[in-house]
């Protein structure tokens, strides 16, 4: 049987609590999905800032990770399979890496790697406002067939918290790989 692999990105924009909580999620609620961790430099930076979590302990909720200047690790591959890959939070730096090919690192290189060889890819885009240059590429991305998830706040399930709003948009990545737990759903009006 083959491995059903999910390829975690972190960079450096705001959003560090989202790929905490979508890492706590995969490994609680779907233990038989392997994860594969990078983060980039700025990714790294942001998690110290927004969060009191530290980096080994992000490794931890991962079952591997990897260095970010690790170029020839598995996930640069296309002959490792994975379900795709999640860039969350993705700055728009990563983001123009993404459009014009530059995979000068890991992260970069397995996003790159998602999209040669047709597999998903996810880029919960964090930015505001956004210039032309940022909606220009994120419309670059998206006809590359990558799917441009930004961390959009939602009324209609009435947060209380900023935990809500966080396990919302958890609920929408996870749900582009066909693992949401549903409840976040829009059901319509009565």
């Amino acid at each position: 049987m083959v491995k059903r692999r999910l390829i975690i990105g972190m960079s450096g924009a705001s959003g560090a609590p989202l790929a905490v909580e979508l890492l706590r999620q995969l490994r609680e609620k779907h233990p038989e999905i392997e994860t594969h961790l990078v983060i980039t430099r700025g990714g790294e930076l942001t998690l110290a800032q927004e969060t009191d979590a530290t980096l080994d302990g992000l490794r931890a909720l991962a079952h591997a990770w990897h260095e970010n200047d690790a170029i020839g690790a598995s996930i640069a591959s296309g002959s490792f399979p994975t379900m795709g890959m999640v860039v969350v939070p993705c700055s728009m730096k990563t983001v123009a890496g993404v459009v014009s090919g530059y995979s000068d690192n890991l992260l970069l290189r397995a996003a790159d790697v998602c999209l040669k060889e047709r597999r998903k890819l996810v880029l919960v885009a964090r930015e505001s406002p956004l210039s032309t240059v940022h909606l220009r590429n994120l419309y670059e991305a998206s006809q590359l067939g990558a799917v441009i998830l930004p961390p959009m706040l939602t009324f209609y399930n009435h947060p209380q918290s900023l935990e809500d709003c966080t396990q919302h948009t958890v609920n929408r990545i996870l749900s582009q790989f066909g693992l949401d737990e549903g409840g976040y759903q829009w059901e319509g009006m009565a």
